[in-house]
């Protein structure tokens, strides 16, 4: 009660106290004579900042900077809940799950590479920014293995011109589609791009010459049964440029029937019969038209598994907190463009 009745002015007269009048206070100037605990104030003061804005930078500028997570696997809900609110988007997943990492492996190279692919026809600008950056690092660590290693690099240039391809339409239309970022930094990941390609073709593969057996001195038979082993129509053509007998081996009617026949149904081969000069099936020439046509199946060594019972993306290998009696009933392996389904919403 005390604290809240008025004070008596002093000075006897009623009306306001008057406020005393309080001078600005002038910054220091850096050229003015400090004294030792000044200038300890001010050097503290600008180290911290310094290294603040150091730390702020190579965070935000830094190419090969990662987003790490603990788990590696992604719970994927798409409303909310009382539980979750929000939902899960493709960024997320893209970011959470491991895939620069996986791209180090050679059972999931292909997997990362082709989802990849698909994203870059169809699901770039919907990635966030985070997402997008880490898109390209992911990318930047794919060519770096291509042009090291020197592994499948026609898989990669096909990724590539995809991508080239679908910025330059964005680039062009910029007003007109959603592009997150600047436009200035489109254009030099275009150009890198662009670069990156100029290095892929002019890639010569390393010829280890030792003198050890090599696929030449390999007997027919073997040769035929490495042939039937592939299930892509353009290896084994790059295959059949060795030698002149793995040529020989790669014009094989019945190879390319039985490629025609694990590809695609009887009833969609049947429709588009394409005869040879001597009346027989030409099944090479079918092999590309029908897969011009209809989709091919895909192999691949690892891929990301979903849990039907959870409903979590994962690595079969890192696994997840599954909660069913047996769980491995419920995992069910997803392709690259399942798993792009899983997040049309």
């Amino acid at each position: 009660q005390q604290a809240l009745r008025p004070r008596a002015n002093p000075r006897g007269a009623g009306g306001p106290r008057p406020l005393p009048s309080i001078a600005p206070r002038a910054a220091p100037r850096r050229d003015s004579i400090l004294t030792v605990d000044d200038e300890d104030i001010y050097t503290t003061e600008d180290c911290e900042f310094a290294a603040k804005k150091r730390k702020k930078d190579h965070f935000r500028n830094n190419a090969n900077s990662q987003c790490f997570y603990r788990e590696k696997w992604i719970y994927v809900h798409k409303e909310s809940t009382r539980e979750r609110h929000g939902y899960c988007t493709l960024g997320e997943a893209f970011n959470r799950l491991d895939f620069s990492s996986a791209v180090q492996d050679i059972r999931r190279f292909n997997y990362v590479v082709k989802l990849l692919q698909l994203i870059a026809k169809s699901q770039l600008t919907s990635l966030s920014g985070a997402a997008q950056k880490n898109y390209f690092n992911i990318l930047d660590k794919i060519v770096r293995k291509v042009l090291e290693d020197q592994y499948n690099p026609r898989l990669i240039k096909d990724l590539l011109q995809d991508l080239s391809s679908a910025l330059c339409i964005l680039i062009r239309g910029v007003g007109k589609s959603v592009l997150v970022g600047n436009i200035n930094i489109w254009i030099c990941r275009l150009e890198t791009i662009l670069t990156w390609q100029q290095q892929l073709q002019n890639l010569q593969m390393n010829k280890q010459v030792n003198n050890g057996l090599t696929l030449s001195d390999l007997p027919l038979h073997m040769l035929n049964n490495i042939l039937y082993r592939f299930s892509d129509g353009w290896d084994i053509i790059t295959l059949g440029q060795v030698t002149p007998t793995l040529y020989m081996l790669s014009e094989d009617r019945q190879l390319w029937k039985k490629l025609c026949q694990y590809h695609f149904a009887e009833k969609q081969f049947c429709r588009h019969l394409i005869p040879s000069e001597k009346g027989h099936v030409d099944w090479k020439l079918m092999y590309f038209a029908l897969q011009k046509c209809y989709p091919i199946k895909e192999q691949y060594g690892d891929t990301l598994h979903f849990c039907r019972h959870c409903s979590i993306l994962f690595w079969k290998d890192t696994g997840h907190p599954c909660t069913a009696n047996d769980p491995e009933t419920c995992f069910m392996p997803v392709s690259p463009q399942h798993f792009i389904d899983l997040f049309k919403f």
